[in-house]
């Protein structure tokens, strides 16, 4: 299934796009696409629905993050060996984890607000992971069992408020409209394995990242279960798995988002985004 969230912030609505590309209200079945809708007995109720029996949304409505109301926005750094060498980082030994703020998520084709007075904003698509049945000290060999789905989400990230001004980098990867998320949650069935999927970015036309997640250094599965060790997961979690080479700060000369320009970032079978960027207000 391709499950949706649609309407003006705070107000999107569940839907589903059925086997013609229209979008079908869920309304009626479910609140949200958002926790315990996420558990593997609601969504095997939605999969028993017969979509052309739904009301058509009509029109062009505006797509919302995929998921509502995450409780956690994980994120994994430097999980393709080639970005590591492209940011002058070492390869990792353990999974590096930081967050987003969850106030940062926003729909896929929503605008990227760059922060006041920053220089550095930069792109990152990522194969984002929903947690579907939680847990704790969850098998490598179960933990796809754990996801509900799987989408798009661009990482976005102000270099200098995440490496130069001191503490952690979750400073320049929280900032308002950094986690666009969508536009859809591609159910776990519908991808036969979540480490051979095409990821691409390009920004006014140029493509700058070209990736595959087979070159991860940690795969999915190893992700959800070292996750478990330090912390719970629940039904919702998104999980944004890193970013292959190409993004921004690894152009010699290094290259950095400005207002007005459109970022376009798609994975294989998970859909498109794409955001134009906007300046703050002084």
């Amino acid at each position: 299934m391709k499950l949706v969230r649609v309407g003006e912030p705070g107000q999107e609505r569940p839907a589903i796009v059925d086997q013609q590309g229209e979008l079908r209200d869920l309304s009626h079945y479910i609140d949200d696409i958002a926790g315990d809708t996420l558990l593997p007995s609601t969504l095997d109720k939605l999969r028993q629905l017969s979509l052309n029996e739904l009301p058509v949304i009509s029109g062009q409505p505006r797509i919302g993050a995929c998921v509502g109301r995450i409780g956690k926005f994980i994120c994994i750094g430097l999980n393709y060996a080639d970005h590591a060498a492209e940011t002058g980082a070492e390869i990792p030994s353990e999974p590096v984890v930081f967050s987003k703020w969850t106030s940062a998520v926003v729909g896929p084709n929503d605008a990227v607000r760059i922060p006041r007075g920053s220089v550095k904003t930069d792109w990152e698509v990522e194969l984002g992971v929903v947690i579907g049945k939680g847990g704790s000290y969850i098998r490598e060999e179960d933990a796809l069992s754990h996801v509900a789905g799987y989408c798009v989400v661009n990482d976005v990230s102000e270099r200098e408020y995440q490496i130069e001004r001191g503490g952690t980098w979750d400073k320049g990867k929280g900032c308002d409209t950094f986690g666009p998320i969508g536009p859809w949650l591609v159910t776990a069935d519908e991808i036969a394995d979540p480490q051979q999927l095409d990821l691409w970015l390009e920004v006014d036309g140029k493509r700058y990242q070209n990736g595959n997640t087979r070159t991860m250094i940690f795969s999915v599965a190893h992700i959800i279960s070292y996750l478990s060790r330090f912390m719970s997961l629940q039904p919702g979690d998104v999980i944004s798995t890193g970013t292959p080479p190409g993004v921004g700060m690894g152009q010699k000369p290094p290259v950095y988002l400005r207002p007005g320009q459109v970022i376009r970032l798609g994975i294989a079978g998970l859909g498109e985004q794409r955001q134009i960027t906007e300046g703050s207000e002084a």
